[in-house]
């Protein structure tokens, strides 16, 4: 089924209606001066570029290519040999050229002043956005600061600018935005002030730590940019208008940000917003449930690993918890974990629902965070609920990294960041006092190269609290962790026998059996409605065990990462170079 397209701004359908009397000239044939000489064209004008961020369906399938997320088929960018320029995309300045005509045009006196930079530093924070996204996929871009023309040879055959001068013309906009924006609040479908600030404070983030880690010699320190955030973070969280959502109580407060139909807006600072009545619908429920229609996608045991137990210590701290089954590895734990995957009490149309292995999960750890528990939205673009591009989560994240790689968090910081999204989620312990000691587990399988306890739980905790909302793959770029798309196994719950009946919620009903592949079938009796996995056996069946008995995923499918790290940037794409011969190819492709 083709979902209907959706819109970040939904108050903008109402406008440009309501705007446009039967009189007026068409928007199609609308002049300079109708767009640029008064305020209603300028908004009517600016809600183009609400369509340039990402869209709610994206930000909901933004982590089906990482590090723990396991899927049905491996992404061509992971296979040896299948990515190359021939086949890359995302080269497209399309979008720019609109942005810049506000830039440059928006300067007409019949307008207002304050008026005239709200618009101006609108159009600058998408113009941000868009150079930001670029910068991360391909490093350098040429930095173009205006509607070029067909004549204007020496920008469209230019070479790249340095990531160095990007970057600072972004935070200069961000800047610009944050100071002229005139919108304060509303009601998260609109940029505003405090989302300027916040997309400072992502980018700000990334760079420092890309140049630290990737050791760049450039003009503007890792240090510098850690600042940026810090300074942007302190003015956000004692100025702006958020703060964690906690209404729903320690057990749903986080996954309400995902599952609500009216934005949380004590916390989501920019949202795609969706509407039953006027037909914009996403598809959260379809894809993560089908067998067909995504990828599948089950987060991995080395991730659900890291996720704390209720008292703030490590879940590999337990003596036997390589051999905890199912059920009592989801008890007393962080309650992230049970607002992320299926776990046992999990109810769909108030019935038990355990990880279906029937058709979905091939690990046992099926994901929830964005789907309703009504099977109803599961087969089409039914989904009504908002889809969060950015929370104040995030910013308490950021600040957090950012002062622990400046070594300056202090406990009064933790409590007010980690300590905070920890308490939300009933986390009792380590939420007070900042950590002292290294958790083994936590460093060898994720950050081996980190020893300090500090930076490693500011870690962990991004991933938890941040998990499959499209951050992950960017977060292994910047740390330079891109061996952790290739080498970290797709493991998943504990199988002590096969050919055993396992009732994974211990409701009183069998849910799965798994079997010797190489048979035709379990040696069992199995009962109507139980799941029955073959493991291992024929050639095209990528569901085996590990030797000490978790389920594995795609084992004899290798993933790749090249020793050389040229997928830390995507290749710029060969029909760019064909057309414009001055641009350099990034190393590697």
């Amino acid at each position: 089924m083709k979902t209907l397209r959706n819109f970040l701004y939904l108050p903008a359908i109402a406008l440009l209606f309501s705007s446009c009397e039967l009189s007026e000239m068409p928007q199609a044939t609308a002049t300079e001066d109708d767009i640029f000489g008064t305020e209603n064209g300028l908004k009517t004008y600016s809600i183009s570029f609400y369509n340039n961020i990402t869209s709610g369906s994206d930000a909901y399938k933004g982590d089906a290519m990482t590090d723990y997320s396991v899927v049905n088929s491996l992404n061509d960018f992971m296979v040896k040999g299948a990515y190359s320029p021939e086949v890359s995309s995302g080269w497209s300045w399309s979008t720019l050229r609109n942005i810049n005509q506000m830039i440059v045009k928006n300067n007409r006196e019949e307008v207002n002043e304050t008026i005239r930079n709200n618009y101006t530093g609108l159009a600058r924070f998408f113009r941000a956005w868009f150079y930001y996204n670029m910068v991360v996929r391909f490093g350098d871009v040429p930095w173009i600061d205006h509607p070029i023309s067909q004549d204007e040879r020496e920008v469209l055959f230019a070479k790249q600018d340095s990531r160095e001068v990007v970057v600072k013309h972004i935070l200069e906009d961000l800047d610009f935005a944050y100071q002229n924006i005139t919108e304060s609040a509303g009601d998260g479908t609109v940029i505003n002030k405090w989302t300027a600030l916040g997309l400072k404070t992502r980018v700000a983030l990334f760079e420092g730590t890309f140049r630290k880690y990737h050791a760049l010699d450039l003009p503007t320190k890792p240090d510098d940019f850690f600042k940026m955030v810090v300074d942007a973070g302190d003015i956000l969280m004692s100025k702006g208008p958020y703060s964690l959502n906690t209404a729903q109580g320690v057990k749903l407060s986080q996954r309400q940000l995902f599952i609500s139909n009216t934005p949380v807006t004590s916390e989501v600072m920019l949202v795609v917003a969706f509407s039953k009545e006027l037909a914009i619908l996403n598809d959260a429920n379809w894809w993560w449930t089908s067998a067909t229609y995504g990828p599948r996608l089950s987060l991995s045991r080395e991730f659900v690993n890291s996720i704390l137990n209720i008292d703030g210590t490590p879940y590999t701290d337990r003596a036997n918890y390589k051999t905890e089954e199912f059920f009592e590895e989801t008890q007393n734990r962080d309650n992230r974990l049970s607002q992320l995957i299926r776990t046992p009490g999990y109810k769909r149309n108030d019935a038990p629902a355990p990880p279906n292995f029937s058709s979905f999960t091939y690990t046992g750890y099926q994901p929830i965070k964005y789907t309703l528990d009504d099977s109803f939205y599961d087969n089409g673009g039914y989904n009504t609920n908002a889809v969060p591009l950015m929370r104040f989560a995030e910013v308490l994240l950021n600040y957090a990294e950012a002062k622990a790689e400046l070594k300056q968090l202090s406990a009064s910081d933790w409590q007010k960041t980690i300590g905070a999204l920890r308490a939300r989620a009933g986390v009792t312990g380590g939420t007070n006092a900042l950590p002292s000691k290294v958790d083994p587990f936590l460093q060898k399988t994720f950050f081996p190269k980190i020893s300090d306890p500090i930076l490693l739980e500011v870690r962990r905790e991004r991933q938890v609290e941040l998990a499959l909302e499209g951050f992950r793959f960017n977060d292994l770029k910047r740390w330079k962790l891109g061996e952790l798309m290739a080498n970290l196994p797709w493991t998943g719950i504990y199988v002590p026998a096969l050919n055993t009946l396992m009732d994974l919620d211990h409701d009183g009903k069998m849910d799965v059996v798994f079997y010797d592949g190489s048979q035709s079938g379990p040696s069992i009796t199995v009962p109507s409605g139980v799941a029955k996995v073959a493991i291992g056996g024929k050639a095209t069946n990528f569901q085996t065990l590990t030797a000490d008995k978790h389920l594995e995923w795609f084992k004899a499918q290798p993933r790749t990462w090249d020793p050389n790290n040229k997928q830390y940037l995507y290749p710029i794409p060969a029909t760019a170079i064909v057309k414009n011969e001055n641009l350099v190819q990034n190393p590697g492709w």
